[in-house]
């Protein structure tokens, strides 16, 4: 008895997974929404400070912290095993911290940032069409547009230090855009005909360079480059939990 009962529900489990299959088709749109939060993993050049005559110093580097954001997808299916897909997310808010102990100043707060990383990927489907479990894998290109860049007043303060000055030196802060390789592998597990729950792990190269100048009001004349940071790299890992819908 127990063993028919097994039986019977093991073919209520098959039935339920042959229901819920994913099917992609050419021309299939899916379109998926969820969180996205975006580790960076690189490091930097030395930092160096051309107002004081100080050439990029060994020791010193910058770190950039992480952040979680509503990420969005959609996928055109070329075919039933090969779609384009383009990433889009909420902008990301990053602190920038530097280590400036080859100076005598400890790891500071240099500044914050936000960002927009859009990436267009091909994405390759190898299980047959349908699979309750569809993992996947891709590659394309990303571009990151940096913006609402700030200096923190610690770098503020330290820079005016450093100078021999009386107070901190006010200062604007510019990052480069950036265009590089992206790569991942990710899954999407069947709920039903159109639902599926994804998950996905993402690395994308990510290299800017940061400038930091002085701005009006301060000692140093406006528009001289205080501290330069030649090498920025951010290559973030980036995760993915998404719920989709396949049109």
């Amino acid at each position: 008895m127990k063993s028919k009962a097994c039986v019977l529900g093991m073919g209520i489990v098959a039935a339920l997974a042959a229901s819920s299959a994913a099917a992609y088709e050419a021309g299939d749109i899916i379109v998926r929404a969820g969180s996205v939060s975006v580790d960076p993993d690189g490091g930097s050049s030395g930092i160096a400070l051309p107002a004081l005559g100080i050439a990029p110093l060994a020791g010193t580097h910058t770190q950039v912290d992480s952040d979680t954001q509503l990420g969005l997808s959609l996928t055109y299916m070329l075919s039933d095993w090969l779609g384009v897909e383009l990433l889009a997310a909420t902008p990301f808010s990053h602190a920038i911290g530097a280590n400036l102990m080859a100076v005598g100043l400890g790891a500071i707060q240099a500044g914050a940032t936000k960002h927009l990383p859009p990436t267009l990927s091909l994405v390759w489907y190898p299980l047959d069409r349908g699979s309750v479990v569809s993992p996947y894998v891709g590659a394309g290109i990303n571009y990151t547009v940096f913006f609402d860049e700030s200096a923190h007043a610690d770098l503020e303060r330290a820079a005016g230090a450093l100078a021999g000055l009386d107070g901190p030196v006010p200062m604007s802060l510019k990052l480069e855009d950036s265009v590089g390789l992206a790569a991942q592998v990710g899954v999407d597990l069947a709920l039903s005909e159109r639902w599926h729950l994804n998950v996905a792990v993402r690395w994308i190269d990510i290299e800017t360079k940061a400038t930091f100048k002085a701005r009006d009001g301060s000692a140093i004349a406006a528009g001289t480059t205080i501290a330069r940071i030649d090498d920025v790299d951010i290559d973030p890992w980036v995760y993915q939990v998404n719920i989709g819908y396949r049109f």
